[in-house]
């Protein structure tokens, strides 16, 4: 049986509140779960002391016992300072895509090529003007 700690919500329409449970990872979200350990209010500013509570004795005990955190409880679990969030590293995300190297090729030959100066060539002898009569 693999435990998880994770959000099961509860609220009104466009109301959320979630509970932080322990619950089987097979169980569905908002069903049958093993305890509460804390409550989540997404409504309450993010300075609020409120909106996240956790009891921290049961989490070190779940943690202990195997149960896994989902990444929305481990920001809560970081934030509180029970577990640390692997950094994230996908460098090729930040990287831009193909047709993006191929417009910045472009536009940089076109710099290139207006700031290049124009080949220099002798000026032509101007018209001579009819005569008027």
């Amino acid at each position: 049986m693999t435990l998880k700690i994770r959000l099961a919500r509860g609220g009104a329409k466009k109301r959320p509140h979630y509970s932080i449970v322990i619950a089987d990872a097979r169980a569905p979200r908002d069903g049958r779960f093993v305890e509460k350990i804390g409550t989540f209010n997404p409504l309450l500013p993010r300075d609020s002391a409120e909106r996240v509570k956790l009891d921290l004795e049961r989490v070190q005990h779940w943690l202990s016992h195997g149960a896994q955190p989902t990444d929305r409880v481990l920001r809560f679990l970081d934030a509180a300072g029970i577990a640390k969030r692997p950094a994230r590293n996908n460098p090729k995300k930040a990287e831009p895509g193909e047709k993006a190297k191929e417009r910045a090729t472009e536009r940089a030959d076109k710099a290139a090529a207006a700031a290049a100066p124009a080949p220099a060539e002798p000026a032509a002898e101007p018209a001579a003007e009819p005569a008027a009569e």
